[in-house]
């Protein structure tokens, strides 16, 4: 992290209720991203990820737009030689992060910005946000899931036409495939961000990284070799707990129910 630029542009803010927040803050230049911006940002998710006071991680853009890609004024620096160094790729941080990564989306993210969308766990989306591929427009090959992902969350042949085409794809239509959770008003973005990050903080955080990575894990394989995963790691876990974690987990639900008599948790 020693070659961050002087104003900072990417942001981390850790909150005392188990929020973090990063944001990409280079709005004059709708947020591309230049090469000591991606390494903070690598190093952002694996520092949050690695605090234990950190239970949910927001990511957004400042300004107009979330992400409108790399800065391409030093594109042979960014993609020539540590396409591979996971130290400096934030995809790679993101996928290895442990906690929930939501991400706060308005205005465009472009290439790598949708690549950085395609790695949160949760979206949720400005009307108005568009997310754009444009590798085939500029003749650079993608190396952050994109050509991957996409299909695998939207189906080939719309990604196929968003990829090849290089035409937007809008929050709205975002959403109606899956890819996007809500799509609010700007002035609601992160306050929506935020009312999620508060459910996940406010249940069992050793489940919650369990279950993410279990999701997560799964959606690589098929799903015979998935739910495999599942009761292993269910047999791993339930294995672990002593007398006394089973009993604390009985009263705990005990006392919930005597709470409330009509839930069914």
């Amino acid at each position: 992290m020693g070659q961050s630029s002087p104003e900072k542009l990417i942001l981390v803010n850790r909150e005392p209720d188990g929020i973090a927040t990063i944001t990409i803050n280079r709005p004059g230049s709708l947020n591309s991203l230049t090469r000591p911006m991606i390494v903070d940002l690598a190093q952002a998710f694996k520092a949050l990820g690695r605090d234990d006071s950190v239970r949910v991680i927001i990511l957004s853009g400042s300004g107009r737009a979330f992400c409108s890609g790399v800065d391409l004024t030093a594109a042979e620096q960014v993609f020539k030689g540590d396409v591979k160094d996971p130290e400096a790729d934030p995809v790679f941080q993101m996928e290895h992060c442990p906690k929930p990564i939501i991400g706060a989306i308005n205005g465009f993210a472009v290439t790598a910005g949708f690549e950085i969308s395609l790695a949160c766990d949760i979206l949720v989306v400005a009307k108005g946000a568009k997310f754009m591929d444009t590798h085939a427009r500029f003749g650079i090959f993608p190396s952050w899931g994109l050509s991957q992902k996409l299909p695998r969350v939207i189906g080939p042949n719309k990604a196929r036409e968003v990829s090849l085409t290089a035409t937007p794809l809008t929050a709205e239509q975002a959403e109606k495939l899956g890819f996007v959770n809500y799509v609010v008003e700007e002035s609601e973005l992160l306050k929506k961000a935020r009312q999620i990050a508060g459910a996940i903080v406010k249940n069992n955080q050793d489940l919650v990284i369990r279950y993410k990575s279990v999701i997560n894990d799964g959606l690589k394989l098929d799903l015979h070799h998935a739910l495999a995963l599942e009761k292993e790691r269910a047999h791993k876990f339930y294995d672990g707990m002593t007398t006394e974690q089973f009993k604390k987990m009985q009263e705990f639900i005990a006392g919930r129910s005597s709470k409330k008599p009509s839930s069914k948790l």
